[in-house]
């Protein structure tokens, strides 16, 4: 298997068998169940969906409880596909969890949504230092972007010049995480490092040889 989805939920340490500190992420991956394979004959490329998450059926359109009804399961919140895997041994409704998929010491790779941070300036988007300081009649321009282009030629801004705009909600994948523990029990899933979005935040846990 290719990957799971799971929550972030936080981060906190651990100390490994040789006495170090690691810093790790919290992730709650729920059992996934497989709603779907696509394969070259009928789709034109192999993929296997998963879902998980409970989700209200009065929330679920007639469409997707059909979908899942399929599936002999629960309508879910999360639905992604991991392409390019064609699953032996298993088929529709089959259930996955943390140990069927991963083991410890693993490395993987987690594909997120960061935290948006909204309309920021130069300063803190891109890290530009200002204009100086206050003196020779600089007023209020310790956070200035600067100079933006040329005057008569060529009369325009380049595209791709370094303003202000929108700061993060962007997809954002980390590679080589390594994976520190399995709690079974609990569906957690222990990541050595940080990974994007906020506590809550939907994520794709792949295996980081498919990268």
């Amino acid at each position: 298997m290719s990957g799971l989805l799971g929550k972030k939920i936080g981060m906190t340490s651990v100390f490994d068998e040789a006495g170090n500190h690691l810093p790790v992420t919290v992730i709650e991956v729920e059992p996934n169940v497989i709603t779907q394979i696509k394969t070259d004959d009928s789709d034109g490329y192999t993929a296997v969906q998963l879902a998980t998450i409970e989700k209200k059926e009065k929330s679920t359109t007639k469409a997707l409880k059909g979908h899942f009804g399929k599936a002999n399961t629960t309508p879910k919140r999360l639905v992604r596909e991991f392409r390019d895997y064609l699953p032996e041994g298993l088929s529709i409704g089959d259930q996955l969890n943390i140990g069927d998929v991963f083991t410890e010491g693993d490395l993987v790779a987690v594909v997120g949504k960061s935290k948006g941070k909204g309309f920021q300036g130069v300063v803190k988007r891109h890290g530009f230092s200002g204009v100086g300081g206050r003196t020779h009649g600089q007023h209020n321009r310790e956070r200035a972007p600067g100079s933006i282009g040329q005057s008569s030629s060529p009369s325009r801004v380049f595209k791709g010049m370094k303003m202000g705009g929108r700061m993060g909600n962007s997809r954002v994948k980390v590679k080589n995480l390594r994976v520190v523990r399995i709690l079974a029990d609990s569906n957690l899933l222990l990541l050595e490092g940080a990974v994007p979005g906020p506590r809550g935040a939907v994520v794709e846990i792949h295996n980081a040889r498919q990268f």
